[in-house]
């Protein structure tokens, strides 16, 4: 009787553990693609991982997305807020369509243009993603003035290319989060 009355609880706590899930704050999110010959090898694996981890899973209608390629010179290619299913179909095809041909991955100019382009509004998230074939073109990044973004992000390595996550509020928003919660008790 004890395991029967635990699924009976465990089942009525799902949808409300699935409800807190779900994230309500849109993002500005600014996704950064090296479109050096490093990412050349890796390109077609880093647009399956996108179209699989963000595109189909993690974007919501709402979400601004600008993506910048940071090769020998910076370029935005797109800048949209999502809407429907055609906005994630055209993110993947203006992926598709990079040439990975330039020199070098100029991540600096590239984190300069998403910061300067980023809305400071309350009521939105902005998220930087960086994707690279070599680590070597984020050392200039991780050392010049655009250093402070880097204070709260997370990096994930695969075979042939690597992405960073970058939440520059997301300390300030721990922040006010805790003290919400705190001057509630």
């Amino acid at each position: 009787m004890p395991k029967f009355l635990m699924l009976i609880i465990l089942v009525s706590l799902l949808p409300q553990l699935e409800a807190q899930n779900t994230r309500r704050i849109p993002l500005d999110f600014y996704l950064i693609v090296d479109d050096s010959l490093d990412m050349r090898e890796s390109k077609n694996d880093a647009i399956a991982w996108l179209n699989e981890q963000l595109l189909e899973r993690a974007f919501i209608n709402g979400d601004k997305i600008t993506l910048f390629s940071a090769g020998d010179r910076v370029q935005t290619l797109y800048s949209q807020t999502i809407s429907s299913q055609d906005n994630r179909q055209e993110i993947t095809e203006r992926l598709q369509a990079m040439e990975m041909a330039g020199q070098r991955a100029d991540f600096t100019g590239a984190l300069r243009s998403a910061v300067s382009e980023a809305s400071r509004s309350a009521d939105r998230l902005p998220v930087y993603m960086l994707i690279t074939g070599t680590a070597g073109g984020l050392v200039p990044a991780l050392t010049g003035p655009g250093q402070e973004l880097f204070r709260w992000f997370r990096s994930e390595r695969y075979e042939r290319w690597q992405v960073l996550v970058m939440g520059p509020e997301i300390g300030q928003r721990v922040r006010q989060a805790a003290n919400s919660f705190m001057n509630a008790q």
